[in-house]
């Protein structure tokens, strides 16, 4: 993965998306689409994977069957919004390392404050995908990547479902070695640094809280 953005078009991400942003979707219906979108942007993210071959028997004879090569890959959310996108993304590797950062904004400075950094143990051997659904300011997610590379975290990536401009630049500023696969990229953000026309609160949405 050489691109510094990679927009995921599929149909069914497009789709799926819709729905969610419609502020009339309900709560259980957001929670599922969004693991359902993970399952799509695993897919992606995850498309250059170390592989190996290993020697096993079919019913019809011997092969070099294509296998994952190397450490099992760690998944990072960023609480508490990030855990829609694990959730599903644990459904198609169950065997990852998981790890949680917990940042929350600042509402006057627009700033992260960190509250909790657990990350699995030699990450530095791992390729790590970070989760979040929205990369608005960039601000929480640069200080996320900054903690994982401070941790030893070498071969990364940054996921999540919706993006502004203002946050891939301060991402690629900060990070441009940290490729971002993400399904929409949309016009900005607002005087409150929210997503235009976004979704409104991923978390908020995904737990019924306001």
């Amino acid at each position: 993965m050489t691109e510094h953005v990679t927009h995921v078009t599929h149909p069914l991400v497009q789709h799926k998306l819709s729905i969610m942003r419609d502020k009339s979707t309900p709560t259980a219906v957001f929670r599922q689409l969004l693991r359902e979108i993970s399952h799509l942007l695993a897919y992606e993210v995850t498309r250059d994977l170390p592989m190996t071959t290993k020697c096993i028997e079919t019913p019809i004879q011997e092969m070099d069957a294509p296998m994952l090569a190397g450490r099992k890959l760690a998944l990072i959310s960023i609480l508490r919004a990030g855990n829609g996108l694990l959730d599903g993304m644990l459904d198609l590797i169950p065997s990852a390392r998981v790890g949680f950062i917990g940042l929350y904004r600042d509402e006057e400075t627009m700033e992260p404050v960190q509250y909790y950094f657990k990350a699995p143990e030699r990450i530095r051997d791992r390729m790590v995908i970070t989760v979040d659904p929205m990369l608005a300011t960039g601000n929480s997610s640069v200080a996320a990547i900054d903690l994982l590379k401070k941790a030893g975290a070498k071969d990364l990536r940054f996921l999540c479902l919706l993006a502004a401009p203002e946050g891939i630049a301060r991402m690629k500023e900060a990070h441009p070695d940290v490729p971002i696969v993400t399904a929409a990229i949309d016009e900005g953000l607002n005087e409150k640094s929210y997503i235009v026309p976004g979704l409104g609160d991923a978390g908020d949405r995904m737990f019924g809280t306001k």
